[in-house]
């Protein structure tokens, strides 16, 4: 009876290439915004367009500039989302990104949470780079760390949604839903606390992007075009009263991860993480207290 069972399990759960359910869905509890009323142009006005009713952006970059939009508002916690669509073909040294920063605010010292969408030539996968920046001074110790991932879907066939959850504790990547990355608060000193502002970019980044720099951005094949929509953002501003919380992505008001997100989460990573800082023996993780433990 038992081997039976064991048997109609197994037949039962999903292919590890399926996407498995997270059960529970942080991105259906928020109302998309327009985006003139979460939005505003940073740069390269001229490349994007707004749909008539502000439900969807389009950017692009060619030789003459790329472009990119930021909140009106800094926040200092919250969850901050769009479906993006990205560019078939050739698009090395093309980077597509949906980020926080407060670059701005202080430059040269900043902090920063990214999702970035690595360009690539043709037959090969798009890489997803996650990437938490804290306190970033330029003067040869700017401490990344990033975890790429490829996906388990053609992100350039549809809209899929990618979000950031930040709170005191805690940092949290979601691909349609599924969490595949969480850096938790493990001292003042790894993690970024001071408000930020969401933004989102292409540009071109032909030094790095593709295999290292190995593929340019090549703008025989421009404009190089991401489309966004459905976005989301809900959080503390940084004018907010010290009470504020920002909803929890989980079923825990406390946040963290349920265990069914959990397992979503380890099923993304081992199927199809392919870089971690902390496994890179070419770092120096004296300056990444967190890998150590």
């Amino acid at each position: 009876m038992a081997f039976f069972l064991c048997l109609f399990i197994f037949f039962m759960l999903p292919p590890s290439n399926a996407q498995p359910s997270p059960g529970y869905y942080p991105s259906s509890m928020f109302r998309p915004l327009g985006f003139y009323r979460g939005f505003t142009t940073l740069w390269g006005g001229q490349h994007q367009t707004v749909s008539q009713d502000q439900s969807s952006l389009t950017i692009w970059l060619d030789r003459n500039s790329g472009s990119g939009f930021k909140s009106t508002r800094p926040f200092r916690s919250g969850y901050f989302g769009a479906s993006i669509k990205l560019q078939a073909g050739y698009t090395a040294g093309v980077i597509t990104a949906f980020y926080l920063s407060n670059n701005e605010a202080h430059p040269g010292f900043h902090d920063e949470v990214d999702i970035e969408f690595l360009g690539t030539t043709p037959g090969k996968p798009y890489t997803l780079q996650t990437n938490v920046y804290i306190r970033g001074s330029g003067d040869g110790r700017i401490i990344g760390r990033e975890v790429k991932f490829h996906l388990w879907f053609d992100p350039t066939a549809n809209f899929h949604k990618y979000a950031l959850y930040w709170s005191p504790n805690e940092i949290i990547f979601f691909v349609d839903d599924v969490p595949i990355r969480r850096y938790p608060r493990k001292s003042l000193y790894t993690f970024p606390l001071r408000p930020m502002w969401v933004y989102g970019s292409i540009w071109d980044a032909s030094s790095w992007a593709t295999e290292d720099g190995k593929y340019k951005a090549d703008y025989r094949y421009q404009p190089f075009v991401a489309m966004y929509n459905h976005f989301i953002i809900n959080g503390c501003s940084a004018f907010a009263p010290a009470r504020c919380w920002p909803v929890s992505p989980s079923p825990y008001g406390s946040g963290g991860l349920s265990n069914q997100q959990t397992m979503a989460m380890q099923w993304a990573q081992r199927n199809y993480m392919v870089y971690n800082y902390c496994n890179d023996y070419k770092r120096d993780h004296s300056l990444t207290p967190e890998c150590w433990g």
